[in-house]
């Protein structure tokens, strides 16, 4: 269905997966909207060089690129596409770009990240609201039918085929592409200072008007009133989230979500709540944050490591509720109050994937003494460079002497400079 071509100015609120925090120096953007596309809401706050037309002209695009991409919408070029029965479907020059890049990314993630899996995503009745959970039979030909390598894109001629049954989406994508194309006209234009939050994933242009940088908070998953864990401070870079939280529902005690694994139709578990991509091209950080996701935290960190080139930051959120980090030099710490035998037997800080040990532990030492604890063991004293975490755990309980015990317990993986 196509909508009016009005634009309406709302008041703003922020929300979505990831949140935006951190003080400006003016305390209102020069222009600013709130819409709903895409699925979802989105706010556009134009705070420096930007005016009321290139607003009007950004929320215009994205409602194109709506009735462009949207797998439901009987005139998009996608539902078109997913209803050929296997002929060649014409393609808009945007959705070329779009798809290309998407495939590119299916294939660097090795189908983690796989756009064929709209059957799947309608069979749990994620497109609706009117969910279920298919039986293992249904999930088993739902995942034959998932397979990135089977859609033929012909850049030249502007056009794509899928064999009859396949359904494609760009849900996993269009968001990221959609906040780096707006970023990057925006910036042509003339603005210097924007955030774009679409839906959750967040764009920024340049930094605050005073120059420091944005402040993005990475939504906590086991948080019922929206909190943020941890805060990211971005320049002209993308921030998005994957998380199981988004979208999910509730039966016979087990909990569904929307991010599903390609090789078995069914939402991915791999002991992640959420993982958040940090970095310069949005459609990269939105097709990774789910390909990681369904990854999982090992084989993810392997394609992390892989691929330098992509210039990402990740953040996992694993189900438990500890962090891992990387792609950039900060320090990750961790407090835990340590129990045994159920009495509190003091704290573990925990470091994971660190550059160099030593220069870890004077950081820690610093964070520890703002917080007004002491730390009475080093690196040494409890694991040595390659112990593995578990093992180091284990060590570290035979440590802990009283309550105002801090242990600190590091790993180097295999050596290497992750950072």
């Amino acid at each position: 269905m196509k909508r009016a071509k009005g634009l309406r100015l709302a008041a703003l609120a922020l929300g979505g997966a990831v949140l935006l925090s951190g003080c400006v120096t003016r305390t209102e953007p020069s222009v600013s909207t709130q819409i709903f596309v895409m699925d979802t809401i989105m706010s556009l706050e134009l705070w420096e060089g930007g005016s009321q037309e290139q607003l009007n002209q950004a929320v215009e695009q994205l409602y194109q690129w709506e009735d462009l991409w949207s797998a439901t919408d009987e005139d998009s070029e996608i539902w078109a596409a997913d209803h050929s029965g296997g002929e060649w479907g014409t393609l808009s020059g945007d959705t070329v770009d779009l798809l290309s890049q998407a495939l590119d990314l299916c294939r660097l993630t090795g189908g983690a990240l796989d756009l064929t899996a709209y059957s799947a995503v309608k069979a749990w009745g994620f497109t609706t609201g009117e969910y279920r959970v298919p039986e293992e039979e249904e999930l088993a030909a739902l995942a034959d039918g998932i397979d990135h390598t089977q859609v033929e894109l012909d850049r030249d001629a502007c056009r794509v085929r899928l064999p009859a049954g396949m359904e494609l989406d760009l849900g996993a994508v269009a968001k990221g592409y959609a906040g780096a194309r707006l970023a990057e006209q925006l910036r042509e234009q003339g603005v210097t200072s924007a955030l774009l939050n679409l839906g959750g994933n967040v764009q920024t242009v340049g930094g605050k008007p005073d120059g420091s940088p944005w402040s993005v908070g990475v939504q906590d998953p086991a948080s019922e009133q929206v909190d943020n864990l941890l805060a990211i401070q971005v320049v002209d870079q993308a921030v998005v989230t994957s998380g199981s939280y988004q979208r999910c529902f509730q039966q016979d005690g087990q909990t569904y979500w929307h991010i599903l694994d390609p090789e078995t139709a069914a939402p991915a578990r791999t002991g992640l709540a959420s993982v958040t991509v940090v970095g310069p091209d949005g459609t990269v950080c939105d097709g990774l944050a789910t390909a990681l996701f369904v990854l999982g935290e090992e084989a993810g960190i392997e394609l992390w490591r892989a691929h330098s080139e992509l210039g990402v930051q990740v953040i996992w959120v694993r189900e438990d509720g500890s962090v891992i980090k990387l792609g950039d030099r900060d320090v990750l710490v961790r407090l835990d109050p340590m129990v045994i035998d159920g009495e509190p037997k003091g704290t573990v800080l925990m470091l994971q994937y660190v550059e160099n040990l030593q220069k870890a532990e004077i950081a820690v030492r610093q964070k520890l003494n703002q917080k007004g604890l002491v730390a009475k063991y080093s690196f040494q004293d409890i694991i040595g460079h390659s112990a593995p975490i578990q093992r180091a755990v284990e060590q570290a309980k035979r440590f802990a002497r009283t309550d105002s015990d801090v242990l600190i317990i590091g790993e180097s993986g295999t050596g290497k400079e992750l950072f």
